[in-house]
């Protein structure tokens, strides 16, 4: 090469080399900001569908379970009913602002949260990594605040035409302070003795609270309906229920709004989320169509009230394995949801000879346990791959998986949301009988709560 070529050569090289390193700084600025733009996209899908199964899981109370329990006692005590939902909505959002969120997902012990996020502090746009990394703490604050509330309004359910409004009151603040929160952050906080995913010692399996939910609120509904005894005239006397047709609206709302319960426990808008939506579909109709069919064979005929008791049997045994199991396995969980759930409610209930006004233990207490334990046998990482060991290798989940150490700890879990129930339950229920008492008065009773506890009438039929 010639010494003016090679001159040439350098010069083109000067004037080029800006231009390249242009381009690439251009490139990677591009880049920087696309990966931006996709994260930012993604928080926006995530934030939106939490936020939107939020409110799905909020019309769960008010008006889905308002409406099912309501229609399902007698006229003169359809307000005092819905209004046990109702008030519960806004007694446990103060609660939760308080001290609530903070005891159940702040780090902790064990077995209870501590105070770090006490009136909400720190609780802002800035997602949580442990719990949502995709979307504000506040936003999944929210969504967990909706769980906290529907919880004691099923156990409602038990107590129905029959207990203070006062009484109600209080014992649900306790229970919510002593029972539910440890619970959630048991099963969900950070550390949390059943957590699986954040360290807990006892790895449980809880996509979207069979423990946590329907355990503690069946199996206290259960004590509540032992310690404050039969209603006046049961079972003599008439106690069907006065309309129906509320308590199918109501439990269709449930089962629309069941799809925030557990898609929204994916906490993000993701495959996860889709297949908890169609387990929870499948489980509900799976569990309607066995209890109708259990109902047929030894009534001869299905019920209306019969189905729609089923299908929330059904929704209630799938919300722990919702995020965890294949259709078909959800499909097999919620018929023996509903064919369990239905000699609970009739050869159980009948045995014993308790009044469970509305069944809330026969169908949350038993088929929030059903749901548990089958999650230890269906759950497969084909589904949920989030648990890995410390090289990253994803860990079977269950039985199916080839993991049937499981089980015992679904069983495990199982036993301690029972005895936390039991016992506490029971001691809250003495305090609040020793100062202000739980049970109406058999006047009142007779005369319907209605009436007695609030001055007003579900239905003014004179009019």
């Amino acid at each position: 090469m010639t010494r003016k070529s090679t001159i040439l050569s350098l010069l083109t090289a000067s004037c080029c080399f800006p231009l390249i390193a242009e381009t690439a700084s251009n490139t990677e600025s591009r880049l920087t900001a696309l990966e931006a733009a996709t994260k930012s996209a993604q928080s926006a899908g995530d934030n939106a569908w939490m936020l939107t199964s939020a409110a799905l899981v909020l019309l769960m109370t008010g008006p889905g379970l308002a409406l099912f329990y309501g229609g399902l006692v007698r006229r003169k005590n359809v307000l005092a009913t819905m209004m046990h939902s109702f008030a519960l909505m806004a007694v446990v959002t103060v609660l939760w602002a308080i001290y609530g969120y903070s005891l159940s997902f702040a780090p902790g012990s064990s077995f209870l949260g501590g105070w770090n996020y006490l009136f909400l502090r720190g609780v802002g746009a800035a997602p949580n990594p442990s719990y949502g990394a995709t979307v504000p703490q506040q936003t999944y604050m929210i969504y967990q605040l909706m769980f906290a509330i529907i919880t004691p309004a099923l156990i409602s359910g038990a107590f129905a035409e029959r207990i203070k409004f006062s009484g109600m009151l209080v014992f649900t603040i306790l229970w919510s302070t002593f029972v539910y929160f440890p619970m959630a952050h048991m099963v969900w906080g950070q550390g949390g003795l059943l957590n699986a995913f954040l360290g807990g010692k006892i790895p449980c399996f809880d996509f979207a609270g069979g423990t946590v939910v329907h355990i503690t609120s069946g199996v206290s509904a259960l004590v509540c309906a032992f310690y404050l005894g039969k209603r006046v005239g049961f079972p003599h006397e008439p106690m069907k229920p006065h309309n129906l047709t509320l308590s199918v609206i109501g439990a269709c709302l449930l089962w629309v709004g069941w799809f925030g319960f557990n898609a929204g426990s994916a906490v993000a808008a993701s495959s996860l989320a889709t297949s908890a939506f169609v387990a929870t579909h499948f489980g509900a109709a799976a569990a309607a169509l066995g209890w109708m069919f259990a109902e047929w064979v030894r009534h001869g005929k299905p019920s209306m009230l019969g189905g729609i008791s089923g299908a929330v049997a059904g929704l209630v045994a799938i919300t722990p394995a919702s995020g965890f199991v294949q259709p078909f396995s959800a499909l097999l969980i919620g018929f023996v949801a509903g064919v369990g759930c239905f000699l609970m409610v009739t050869t159980v209930k009948n045995r014993f000879r308790y009044d469970d006004t509305l069944d809330a233990f026969g169908v949350h207490g038993a088929g929030g346990t059903i749901g548990a334990i089958l999650t230890g046998i269906f759950a497969t990482n084909l589904v949920n791959d989030g648990l890995k060991d410390a090289a990253g290798k994803t860990l079977p989940l269950g039985w199916i998986d080839g993991n049937p150490h499981q089980v015992l700890n679904q069983i495990v879990a199982v036993v301690i949301s029972w005895v936390l129930a039991i016992v506490g339950s029971l001691v809250i229920l003495k305090i609040v009988d020793l100062t202000i008492g739980v049970r109406a008065s058999v006047d009142e009773e007779r005369e319907g709560l209605d009436l007695a506890m609030h001055g007003e009438e579900g239905y003014n039929l004179e009019a």
